[in-house]
């Protein structure tokens, strides 16, 4: 899914392809070495309604890239200030979509 990801320090633009979103966060991928903390403003469009968002987010983790199953460099952003009105708005923009695929295997219980 298109979307616009800028670190908020510089301005500088760190993606432009979301991979997975729900509302509580959005994963990316990314060109640019970003660290965990780092502050960035993100825009993009609800699937289903059009609706745009501008968000600010906080980078919860870095994916190198070096799993397998990994698609690249990516980011977990994790949104913030993000009320419950808007949630609700995104959450109505996601209805219907099937869920993201597991990445990997689950894990055996012992």
């Amino acid at each position: 899914m298109p979307c616009q990801v800028v670190r908020e320090r510089d301005f500088r633009l760190v993606s432009n392809l979301a991979l997975d979103l729900s509302t509580e966060g959005i994963q990316v991928r990314t060109y640019e070495r970003v660290l965990t903390g780092d502050q960035l403003l993100v825009s993009f469009r609800a699937p289903q309604t059009g609706e745009w968002f501008d968000v600010e987010a906080t980078v919860a983790r870095v994916l190198h890239g070096r799993r397998p199953g990994d698609r690249g460099r990516c980011l977990g952003l994790s949104f913030e200030n993000f009320g419950w009105t808007e949630s609700l708005r995104l959450f109505e923009g996601l209805r219907g979509l099937p869920p993201a695929a597991p990445k990997r295997a689950p894990a055996l219980r012992q």
